[in-house]
């Protein structure tokens, strides 16, 4: 099963990285956050990738084009140019980086990879965002379902606290962070699609999450698959601090299947 990544936005709310390369770039530990979300399904068995570039496009080529000179031991003889290579550390994935141009929306993005995700379910999800889900329990809901896609509906991170009021409404009685109580679930990404859902998409205007989704809505086409655990976009610079906090434990809960 493939795994397609949008991964080609300005991600303009990231500004004070994003100006010299695209978001799914934006390092967690000194790796792309883009490798930490390919970890994620490779864990799963699933490392067949089709990333969706547009800005900035080639620093994601480079680093794929220079993953084992980037990260492997080697010697080289100067004399006779021959390269051996020790104890090399690349990953048993297959990546293909597909330019889907720079103004193109996330449908149509997904609409260009036609040909590459080809007649079978392929997974789905953003190219910014980690979470703990059991990929291969959604994979396995989606087939329950029927439906033509799937989503992977989210808790969405407290940002402010909620307060509770006492009965003159004045003097608060209660504080805790705010949950899905709140808000509600969100769209996490990590979605399951059968090729079905490219026909809904009309062109490079097209965004994934109106159109296509309200298509699917609208045909009963749409599952949610329910994750109550951790998860975490990578929107502004205090979202990638909690994120390297996270990592900075030694205990990232999206790496914990590693």
């Amino acid at each position: 099963m493939k795994v397609a990544i949008f991964a080609g936005g300005y991600g303009t709310r990231l500004s004070e990285e994003t100006t010299l390369r695209p978001k799914p770039m934006v390092e967690v530990g000194g790796k792309p956050i883009l490798w930490h979300i390919m970890k994620t399904y490779a864990a799963h068995g699933l490392t067949d990738f089709v990333v969706l570039g547009g800005y900035k496009v080639d620093v994601i080529r480079d680093y794929f084009l220079n993953y084992t000179r980037q990260s492997g031991d080697f010697t080289v003889d100067l004399a006779t140019g021959e390269l051996i290579w020790h104890r090399p550390k690349a990953e048993s994935w297959r990546v293909t980086v597909l330019d889907t141009g720079l103004e193109t929306m996330t449908g149509g993005r997904l609409r260009r990879a036609r040909d590459l995700l080809g007649d079978e379910t392929f997974c789905l999800t953003y190219g910014d965002g980690v979470c703990d889900v059991d990929l291969n329990a959604l994979i396995a809901f989606h087939k329950e379902q029927g439906t033509w896609a799937t989503v992977t509906a989210v808790s969405p991170p407290g940002r402010f606290g909620v307060l509770g009021f006492s009965a003159d409404g004045v003097k608060i009685d209660a504080f805790r962070e705010k949950d899905s109580e709140d808000v509600g679930l969100i769209n996490g990404g990590y979605f399951v699609c059968d090729p079905k859902v490219l026909d809904l998409i009309d062109d490079d205007t097209s965004v994934w999450e109106r159109e296509p989704m309200e298509r699917l809505v609208h045909q009963g086409q749409l599952s949610a698959y329910k994750h109550h655990g951790f998860w975490q976009s990578m929107d502004t610079v205090n979202d990638k601090h909690v994120l390297e906090k996270a990592w900075a434990s030694g205990d990232a809960p999206w790496a914990r299947k590693w």
